[in-house]
């Protein structure tokens, strides 16, 4: 069997922080344990409407194009580094899974990051306009990639039949942190110029916009500038991501923005498994009240196999609602993903059809509610 590295370590408590890079070089399979039996009947029905139906990761870094070229690493993302990129497999996996495509994610504060602890935390300051060339460097490297494996950039959320309809791959740039804007609103709408359509608040550096999950509070919530960093981005029709924001963030960025957001990887509180980098159902069921989406996130913290994954959407169906429910798997750089392999799609899909979710709710799962809220962001741009 193929196998690829990941980066994972100190598992009791790392679980708990849900560090997505975290400790020694382990070797993992492609294939975590299912915890089902494949219905080859389902796994038919599933397929057919993953053909039928865009499949889009909200949140995902498919080939961790972010680490070609990165300067500066402490010497643990130095040894994540050294395995390199894995574009290729990305690709054809993505093909063969019947996925449409979606997040292609840059990392803002990747070279600060280092193993803090228990968990993993940015644990220095970013030299005169590092931040700013690291986004470039990676831009760089993704638009490289795209053109390499003939995948096509989304700058609207009608691209995805398109695209889909000529068999290809649909690459939506987006950012993880907005540590690249420095400080400058200006630098929203040249990320917008530059393709990016979604940008995540934060990461785990407390920034310009706000405070994180899995640090102590700095900025007392969303600075002034977070505000405006997201009046901006609803100006210009791009679409705010939550993920790894301390809720006062969460709060008060939903008093601002007047689009739906999304959280594009996560759980809920106390739903089999507590975590720092999970979400109160409080302000889950906010996001979802303003037309938000959750991504649900197949990260190894609780779960074993991709069947608590399964359990997962099903749980969070019923908290919110199937309309607000998306699929964010943090694809390529996951903490001891359960769903590990974008071939696999077709029977995640086959157990959510078999166990009962039904198929419109699976439809909007896979990649409709997604499209949604990003029409309803871009349909609200004023420019």
């Amino acid at each position: 069997m193929r196998r690829r590295y990941f980066l994972v370590g100190g598992v009791g408590a790392l679980a708990a922080a849900g560090a997505v890079f975290a400790g020694m070089r382990v070797l993992r399979p492609d294939v975590a344990p299912l915890g089902f039996e494949p219905d080859e009947r389902f796994v038919e029905r599933a397929r057919a409407l993953l053909r039928r139906n865009p499949a889009i990761n909200v949140h995902a870094h498919p080939g961790r194009t972010f680490i070609r070229g990165a300067t500066g690493l402490s010497p643990a993302l130095m040894a994540f580094s050294i395995r390199g990129t894995s574009e290729d497999a990305a690709f054809d996996d993505m093909r063969a899974g019947l996925v449409c495509g979606g997040s292609f994610s840059l990392v803002a504060d990747f070279q600060t990051l280092d193993l803090q602890g228990e968990g993993l935390a940015s644990t220095r300051a970013f030299a005169p306009g590092e931040a700013r060339a690291s986004y470039e460097r990676q831009l760089a490297n993704l638009r490289a990639t795209v053109a390499e494996h003939g995948a096509t950039i989304v700058a609207e959320p009608s691209d995805f039949a398109r695209i889909k309809g000529r068999g290809g791959v649909a690459v939506l740039i987006t950012v993880e942190g907005a540590d690249f804007l420095g400080g400058d609103i200006a630098n929203v709408a040249r990320a917008f110029e530059d393709g990016v359509r979604s940008i995540t608040l934060v990461h785990y550096r407390p920034n310009e916009v706000g405070d994180i999950q899995t640090a102590p509070a700095v900025r007392r919530g969303l600075t002034p500038f977070g505000a405006e960093v997201i009046r901006e981005m609803d100006r210009l029709g791009m679409v705010v991501d939550l993920a790894h924001a301390a809720e006062p963030v969460v709060s008060m960025a939903l008093g601002i923005s007047e689009r739906p957001m999304m959280c594009s990887h996560t759980h809920l509180q106390g739903h089999g498994a507590t975590s720092p980098r999970f979400l109160s159902e409080r302000l889950a069921r906010a996001i979802a009240e303003r037309g938000g989406v959750i991504g649900a996130w197949p990260a190894g913290i609780g779960t074993t196999t991709m069947n608590d994954y399964v359990d997962r959407i099903f749980d969070l169906g019923g908290a919110l609602g199937p309309d607000h429910v998306a699929m964010g798997t943090d694809m390529d750089a996951n903490y001891k993903p359960v769903f590990t392999s974008y071939r696999q799609m077709p029977l995640l899909v086959s157990e959510l059809l078999r166990r009962g979710y039904g198929e419109d709710n699976v439809v909007k799962f896979v990649g409709g509610n997604f499209l949604r809220i990003f029409k309803a962001v871009r349909e609200g741009r004023r420019v």
